[in-house]
């Protein structure tokens, strides 16, 4: 079961599963390259107090899910953890230059929680029904 994160003003669970791959789809997520990104990604998550859920590095991938507060968008995971991983990366392993660049500009996303959106549609649309005010 996830853990609600609770402020002064709210009450939030927002996990994101994201994807994204290397430019060209290149295998090269592999050996110690995949170790550092690991690394890498766990350090990011850490200084930005998300919470990772699960994360698996394919030689051609990255999924990652991840809590966050409400106020972070997905870009700003996706950009964060690209970033520097493209960063460090390049510079620890020079094979990695052959690249253009390391990532796509592209990602994708979606968003989960405890519950499915079927189950959140049925309660919202069930509330009139069991409004006594």
């Amino acid at each position: 079961m996830q853990q609600y994160r609770r402020k002064n003003h709210s009450v939030s669970l927002v996990n994101y599963h994201l994807v994204w791959i290397p430019k060209r789809r290149k295998k090269i997520l592999i050996g110690d390259v995949e170790n550092r990104l690991r690394t890498i990604v766990w350090e990011v998550c850490e200084e930005k107090k998300w919470k990772i859920i699960a994360l698996e590095i394919m030689p051609d991938h990255v999924h990652l899910f991840v809590n966050v507060p409400p106020e972070i968008a997905p870009h700003q995971v996706a950009n964060a953890i690209k970033g520097r991983s493209s960063r460090l990366l390049r510079q620890e392993f020079p094979h990695l230059l052959k690249l253009p660049s390391l990532w796509t500009s592209s990602y994708f996303v979606s968003t989960a929680g405890n519950v499915s959106s079927d189950t959140v549609r049925r309660y919202i649309e069930e509330q009139r029904h069991h409004d006594t005010t």
